[in-house]
């Protein structure tokens, strides 16, 4: 749709010197996911990918959990006085027989790019039992070696990043460290939701054998993400939080932050990491 980015008019100063030209910002709009036909969520997103963003946030949200489950995911009309489309309003159809949840004010959620978590009752709303347990998936082995050069090749694939530099970004990566898909926005949540939702349509869920990098930090929300795709590795270039470790802990996953160049540490899950020391 051409609105992933915007220019807007800025004074630049560099070096005391000052000078008046346009800038290329990232967009964000809002979006709003609606389940046959009812709100559901709005999310402060980059426009694209709205399909595979409001899949991904439903996985996450353990209302789905394959491609089956889905009849169709639509644009509805928005809300412009001449009545044409926005593009900021979805609709997704459950397929006949899946369960609808029970939309309330608990589980209505308001999501900005910082936190996607706002809005929720009580923490114990988002421990959603996952339908891929990481437990029941055949073992991965991940070099620390591989892992070292994922973050590089991540910066090099985010294309917007490079005109904006206001973009978060996810990516995916096979066991043996090919780049599987990568996704920018301006909320870390909404570029994982649009990976796992596009690996939904797609019909690859779950993701046992994939590595999830993401370039800020590890929040306990894109743990759980990992956990309800059925990731197994979940790295980060930044520092985890103390829930995310715990949640980590708890299901299997395996937890790596401060992921720079050699260094990297490994919180919870270090028996699928290849680490070449006694400790």
């Amino acid at each position: 749709m051409g609105r992933v980015t915007e220019r807007r008019r800025t004074i630049r100063v560099r070096n005391g010197a000052v000078s008046a030209r346009p800038d290329t910002l990232v967009a964000e709009e809002p979006l709003e996911i609606r389940l046959n036909g009812r709100p559901l969520a709005i999310t402060m997103r980059t426009p694209g990918d709205d399909f595979a963003l409001a899949a991904g946030f439903l996985v996450s949200e353990g209302v789905i959990g394959s491609a089956a489950e889905v009849r169709s995911i639509v644009y509805c009309a928005g809300a412009k006085d001449d009545g044409s489309n926005t593009y900021n309003v979805v609709d997704v159809q459950l397929a006949p027989g899946v369960p609808v949840p029970d939309i309330t004010l608990e589980r209505n959620v308001y999501t900005t790019s910082s936190c996607g978590l706002c809005g929720k009752a009580s923490l114990d709303a988002v421990r959603t039992t996952t339908r891929h347990p990481i437990a029941d998936t055949p073992p991965v082995r991940v070099a620390p070696e591989l892992l070292s050069g994922l973050p590089d090749r991540l910066r090099a694939a985010q294309r917007v990043f490079d005109r904006t530099g206001g973009l978060h970004a996810a990516a995916l990566f096979t066991e043996d460290g090919e780049l599987l898909d990568v996704r920018e926005d301006v909320g870390r949540h909404n570029a994982v939701d649009k990976l796992v939702g596009r690996a939904l349509r797609e019909d690859l869920l779950p993701l046992s054998r994939a590595i999830l990098l993401v370039s800020g930090r590890a929040s306990f929300e894109l743990a759980q993400k990992a956990v309800m795709a059925g990731v197994p590795v979940l790295a980060a270039v930044s520092a985890p939080s103390s829930l995310a470790v715990d949640l980590a802990a708890e299901t299997g996953l395996t937890l790596v932050g401060f992921l720079r160049g050699p260094d990297m540490n490994v919180y919870a899950g270090e028996e699928r990491i290849a680490l070449h020391t006694g400790v």
